[in-house]
């Protein structure tokens, strides 16, 4: 693929990332912080939250399915979560962690466990389509 379509395809992805609603103006502030002198910023940054979502999502999953339900530790784990997707930009999933929290609060068990199915597909669709992009954006800098 030429270099002109290339940056041209990587420009609609990330434009259709927040037309969607996956990302919002936090992903651009971290783009402005990649420089020459740290060109794999962002790429980094992704990686650190990817880590520590699965982190999270175990230890929410292991939350869940103890008994009692210790709802103030479950809150805990999701508020991290919550705090990591907000970080990146990651507006979806950022308010199905809302969402989550509100049933935490509620201590209610059914709505916990259904919210945080959404929690991770939304992770899962966001995850999916950033590898996408970042890829495309790395082609795009090894054409230039």
């Amino acid at each position: 693929m030429d270099r002109n379509r290339l940056h041209n395809k990587v420009a609609s992805m990330r434009r259709s990332l927040f037309d969607q609603g996956y990302l919002d103006d936090q992903f651009i502030q971290l783009e402005d912080l990649q420089d020459d002198t740290n060109p794999n910023f962002v790429q980094e940054v992704v990686t650190l939250f990817y880590n520590d979502s699965a982190r999270l999502i175990q230890n929410i999953e292991q939350a869940l399915n103890s008994r009692p339900i210790d709802f103030c530790k479950l809150d805990d784990y999701m508020h991290q979560f919550k705090g990591s997707s907000s970080s990146i930009g990651a507006k979806k999933v950022t308010n199905e962690c809302t969402a989550f929290r509100e049933y935490c609060n509620a201590e209610n068990a059914e709505g916990c466990i259904r919210s945080f199915q959404q929690v991770k597909q939304e992770y899962a669709i966001l995850k999916r389509k950033l590898e996408v992009y970042l890829q495309t954006v790395r082609q795009a800098s090894q054409t230039a």
